[in-house]
């Protein structure tokens, strides 16, 4: 009789998940292939099969967009299960059921419930599991012996050959689609598109927002193709009216069944209402109907999304986004000029060094009076010195200096913000931004949070 391989030693606590993860492959080695994640799913018995599916892809947005519709689906009395990434601070953030990340118990047996099993797939497959492949496993089987109505799920990257995409969901969102992750989808977003096309599925409804016609044409051959429901911003459902308000935005929205008037938001930019509608579309493509509109009121009224325009702190305001591509920082730039009046304001930056960093400086540059450049504590970073030299080429050597320390570097800001005169600014209304990275506003925010 053949011997299987020694089981892992199952987990007692937080840590030990956490560092049996991140001893596998990381997010940023990828070998483009189901093979694994579908073994995986198949020694689990297909979690995946036992519950419908909202699937998102995109290039920025998905985790907003997914908050919102898991908001929307608990309104309706449904149970969810909600998987994003990359998290801010804490791990067990990717999974949530019923709206609540798991607690490190939850999380723990998630681990042990699935653990048996990985070093069965690393035996037979070429690429031992990754990191992420694991954890979009431990979702799936979590949400099965929930049990949840419905999953929302984000991918992580992509699309056709993300982990995440062995479900057949019922809604396919794609969300607008730009140049990112360029080493392994393309240089281009048409061809970008493709790949993430890979989500629509036979039978599914698409959610499509408003693209490029370029990235539009390859979308809309994709859903014919299969067969795949279309539903595009702009044509059967949209944002018909929005206004700045204290705290968000009030909009109004057009549905695919119904039309819902004086919805405030309490996020801020048109990029938000953008995926409120996206969301909107997404529930009602589910199979929901007409929704009360009293209920998509309520329901909005409640949403959050840590990180992304996020105040964390007054006097002086600091403010969390996590843009860390050209695309997500034109977006918060338009939202800085439409919803907040800060002067100066002063950023402070953290990024990875794969990323077009001089393209978010770029187009963060005209709304920042000051940068202070930065890192986080990851190996992926980039140095602040580095980025300090691309930052002087872009705003001057004048408005720009180097803190490597996060905690220092956001100090720093906030004196630069209240010391307004020495940047020739009234003094305020100043306000500091910290944004680059998810890593570093995820930092940023645990930094943050015990001081407000």
């Amino acid at each position: 009789m053949t011997e299987t391989p020694d089981a892992p030693r199952l987990a007692q606590t937080f840590a030990e998940v956490e560092d049996a993860l991140l001893s596998r492959w990381p997010e940023t080695k990828l070998e483009p292939s189901l093979d694994r994640i579908q073994a995986f799913t198949e020694l689990l018995g297909e979690p995946q099969r036992s519950f419908r599916s909202i699937h998102l892809t995109g290039t920025n947005g998905k985790t907003s967009t997914s908050r919102m519709i898991e908001t929307l689906l608990r309104a309706l009395d449904l149970r969810t299960g909600r998987f994003t990434s990359p998290h801010l601070e804490k791990m067990s953030e990717r999974i949530s059921v019923d709206g609540e990340p798991l607690d490190d118990e939850a999380f723990v047996r998630a681990f042990n419930d699935v653990a048996p099993y990985t070093h069965l797939v690393d035996a037979e497959q070429d690429h031992p599991l990754s990191f992420f492949e694991t954890i979009v496993g431990m979702a799936y089987a979590a949400f099965a012996d929930a049990p949840v109505d419905v999953a929302v799920v984000e991918v992580g990257m992509g699309g056709a050959w993300d982990a995440t995409n062995v479900i057949d969901a019922d809604v396919a969102v794609v969300l607008p689609i730009a140049v990112d992750h360029e080493k392994y989808l393309g240089s281009d977003p048409a061809t970008i598109a493709v790949e993430k096309s890979g989500i629509i599925k036979p039978g599914s409804v698409a959610v499509l927002a408003e693209q490029t016609p370029e990235v539009a044409a390859v979308l809309l051959e994709r859903a014919t193709e299969v067969g795949a429901t279309i539903a595009r911003e702009g044509i059967e459902f949209g944002v018909v009216t929005r206004s700045p308000a204290v705290g968000g935005q009030v909009v109004t929205l057009k549905g695919l069944r119904g039309h819902y008037d004086d919805v405030f938001l309490p996020l801020y930019g048109a990029h938000q209402a953008q995926n409120a509608t996206l969301a909107l579309a997404a529930v009602e493509a589910f199979g929901t109907g007409e929704l009360d509109a009293d209920l998509v009121r309520a329901a909005f009224a409640e949403v959050t999304s840590p990180g992304r325009l996020e105040i964390i702190r007054r006097s002086p305001t600091i403010v969390l986004d996590a843009a860390h591509n050209p695309h997500g920082a034109e977006a918060l730039g338009e939202a800085l000029e439409d919803s907040f009046s800060f002067s100066p304001l002063v950023g402070v930056m953290g990024v990875m060094e794969d990323k077009d960093y001089e393209g978010v400086l770029a187009a963060l540059e005209p709304h920042l009076a000051y940068v202070v450049c930065t890192q986080n504590s990851t190996s992926r970073s980039m140095s602040a010195a580095a980025l300090g030299r691309v930052a002087v080429e872009v705003f001057g050597e004048d408005r720009v200096s180097v803190v490597p320390d996060l905690a220092e570097a956001i100090e720093r800001g906030a004196t630069l913000a209240e010391a307004g005169e020495a940047i020739d600014v009234s003094i305020g209304s100043g306000a500091v931004l910290v944004t680059g990275s998810v890593v570093t506003v995820g930092e940023a925010r645990a930094l943050l949070k015990g001081r407000r």
